[in-house]
């Protein structure tokens, strides 16, 4: 992988300085690769990682997968095209196995989620089932540790027998 596109994945943002620095090139260099890459669309954009158990909010997210018809002459594209209009879907995958579409749903509760499942996701005319799993508890999301300061030292002592 180019590690320019290594560095910004695990922090994008470091500044074009800073990497220049890490990478032993120009800054102008980087830049003028940075922007290629959004150019070529290889850099789709840049989000920031939220921990929403600290925030004041409600919030849900859940992993639904999708059994589907697919279109003639149109395979999955049409459906996952439809799926990804609905702001509630974060995510979609085209999947191997038992399911053919996995969607990442986002919403301000699970019932809101359960809702959005049964009022506009399964009467798609291609939908043939849906199976619907939350998440509680995000332990580590895009390679970040989400519950590290919650993670506490053990105070229990050691016993060693001789």
């Amino acid at each position: 992988m180019d590690q320019l596109l290594e560095l910004l994945s695990e922090n994008a943002r470091l500044s074009t300085e800073e990497l220049a620095v890490m990478l032993n090139a120009a800054p102008e260099d980087v830049a003028r690769r940075i922007a290629d890459y959004e150019k070529k669309g290889v850099i789709r954009g840049y989000r920031a990682l939220i921990d929403w158990d600290k925030v004041d909010q409600n919030y849900a997210q859940a992993l639904i997968e999708l059994k589907v018809i697919p279109k003639r002459d149109r395979g999955f594209d049409e459906i996952a095209g439809r799926l990804m209009e609905f702001p509630e879907v974060d995510s979609v995958y085209l999947m191997s196995g038992g399911y053919d579409l996995a969607v990442i749903v986002k919403g301000r509760s699970m019932q809101e989620i359960a809702l959005f499942v049964a009022r506009r996701l399964s009467p798609l005319e291609s939908v043939q089932s849906t199976a619907t799993h939350f998440f509680l508890t995000r332990y580590k999301e895009g390679g970040v540790v989400m519950n590290a300061e919650e993670e506490k030292e053990d105070e229990r002592r050691s016993v060693f027998c001789d």
